[in-house]
């Protein structure tokens, strides 16, 4: 009897059946309000009545066209459509399914644009599994260890992770600044330097929002050195953050940035976008891929656009993020060392009462949250951040239940 890997671990035990908004629904009928929103994926909620009808629709017509065959309409659609929302100067997309391989076209886009070898990416980033994107990942050695090898020319640099360090937020960015021109002075020189890669908030690494002065820090060196700046907005873009793309927050240009979790509410699709004059300077043939841009995830992600924008999604992704935050602070307990955010992405790290990261902890609490029926998960490199994801359709009503269920989860720690 065939089985799935030994080596895939499911956060719950859960089986769903099937899913609808906020909540999922267990194989024995159980209700569940899903706040892990498929790490981040389902952002119209699980099968929104828009979407679906989109992705049937498309299905009845055409499946696969595989686009460096034919041209099919809903890619040319989505081409258009993400000019109303991309950032302005990001003119130019390319499609690809993961986010491994939206970081890698965009790894191999800055390298053969720049003629340069480096990239530096930022101490707790997550930026895939595949080989590249693997080795641009130290948000925890669980996603690169073990094939070796790794590719050579990256370099790190620290991220301002203020709590970690138990320093100001202030004194965590002028470390991270100094140490970023130190690596600069010693590791990679300026024009050997293709690229900085960030997210916006850390994902993996622990939902730590960066800030103003740290990205604008960012945007300073790339210019003054002939550096790219890539925003991977993988997980924090299409809303989630209270903002279209998080990047937005803090009033920098990025030149490229990478896309894909809420671009199609569950289908697999991602991308990334760039002036059309920096995606020129890709070399022939460097960019294609069978399944890219697939008809049907192209449709479900036109759907997607429309239902965010038409049912006010980014503005609830605000609004709701900041009562859900709100709310995750006021029920800490002596259990927990911090809890930070940005829109709906909400973490809560727990701590010994020497303040040593308390995985233990964390995975109880993740446990007793879904046994309660509120889905949550975990991350960090030690995984004691408990993190909330919930859809951007998410209600008051909503938060104040996964509230609820979580301030009983803390009590009972």
């Amino acid at each position: 009897m065939t089985a799935l890997s030994p080596v895939l671990k499911q956060a719950t035990p859960v089986t769903v059946d099937h899913g609808e908004g906020c909540y999922l629904y267990a194989s024995d009928g159980r209700r569940y309000l899903d706040f892990t929103a498929g790490i981040g994926v389902t952002s119209t909620g699980h099968c929104h009545p828009k979407v679906v009808e989109a992705a049937q629709r498309q299905i009845g017509s055409l499946i696969h066209g595989q686009y460096t065959t034919v041209m099919h309409k809903p890619l040319l659609q989505l081409t258009e459509r993400l000019g109303d929302v991309l950032p302005a100067g990001l003119d130019s997309v390319f499609f690809a399914n993961s986010g491994s391989e939206a970081v890698e076209a965009a790894l191999r886009l800055v390298r053969q644009a720049t003629g340069r070898p480096n990239v530096v990416v930022f101490h707790g980033g997550f930026h895939g599994r595949t080989v590249a994107a693997a080795t641009m990942t130290t948000s925890g050695t669980r996603f690169s260890a073990g094939f070796s090898p790794l590719m050579a020319g990256v370099h790190v640099a620290p991220f301002p992770t203020a709590f970690r360090y138990g320093w100001s937020e202030e004194q965590a960015t002028d470390f991270a600044l100094r140490e970023l021109d130190y690596l600069l002075t010693t590791l990679s020189a300026p024009a050997e330097t293709a690229a900085f890669i960030v997210e916006p908030v850390l994902g993996e690494g622990g939902y730590i929002p960066g800030n103003t002065r740290f990205f604008q820090g960012l945007r300073e060196r790339a210019d003054r050195h002939g550096i790219l700046l890539v925003f991977d907005e993988i997980q924090t873009g299409f809303g989630r953050t209270g903002k279209f793309f998080g990047h937005q927050h803090f009033d920098v240009r990025p030149d490229i940035i990478t896309i894909a979790k809420g671009l199609a509410s569950g289908f697999p699709l991602s991308g990334i976008a760039a002036s059309r004059e920096l995606m020129a300077k890709a070399w022939p043939g460097s960019q294609g891929g069978t399944y890219g841009g697939n008809a049907v995830a192209c449709a479900a992600a036109l759907a997607t656009i429309d239902v965010i924008e038409s049912e006010g999604l980014v503005d609830n992704a605000a609004e709701r993020g900041r009562q859900l935050l709100a709310g995750a602070r006021t029920r800490a307990t002596k259990a927990v060392g911090d809890v930070r955010g940005l829109g709906l992405l909400v973490g809560t790290e727990f701590t010994t009462p020497t303040g040593e990261p308390d995985t233990a902890t964390a995975a109880t609490a993740q446990r007793l949250a879904h046994e309660k029926g509120l889905l949550l998960l975990t991350c960090g490199a030690y995984s004691n951040v408990v993190r909330m994801i919930p859809p951007l359709i998410v209600s008051a009503e909503q938060v104040d239940e996964a509230l609820g269920i979580w301030s009983a989860v803390l009590d009972e720690l």
